[in-house]
């Protein structure tokens, strides 16, 4: 059933940004697995138009992902906390933006050194960057 839902994942990504929300949503609704509850909530966050509804799907793929084992969600963390402190940043949630870039930061030692590494580590200190010098103010 996994493997049919992460292919039916992968159509869904090939689709436009409305009719993929509409897949990944009802793709949701089929599963209670955790692996691809956590990515179909990954990509749909990608897909929203608002930030208030990627941060409803951010949280819900770190949520999945505390369901998966340890070296698979180890592997997840960095990039969903970092996800969740770029769009808490956009909605000028300063602190909760914080707190997700130092969790991004304490488990990107769990990445790989390959491109997919390389491209999560660039964007925490993107992120590290924006949010130098903001306040919650």
């Amino acid at each position: 059933m996994s493997d049919d839902i992460m292919a039916r994942v992968g159509a869904a990504m090939r689709l436009d940004r409305a009719e993929a929300r509409d897949a990944l949503a009802a793709l949701w609704d089929e599963t209670e697995d955790p692996l691809p509850r956590c990515a179909i909530a990954h990509h749909a966050a990608d897909r929203q138009d608002d930030a208030e509804a990627e941060l409803a799907w951010d949280e819900r793929a770190l949520e999945a992902a505390a369901g998966l084992p340890a070296e698979q969600r180890d592997s997840f963390l960095p990039s969903l906390h970092l996800n969740l402190g770029d769009v808490h940043r956009r909605l000028h949630h300063v602190e909760a933006a914080r707190e997700h870039l130092a969790a991004a930061r304490a488990n990107a030692h769990h990445l790989a050194q390959d491109e997919y590494g390389a491209m999560i580590r660039g964007g925490i200190e993107n992120l590290a960057r924006k949010l130098a010098g903001t306040t919650d103010a």
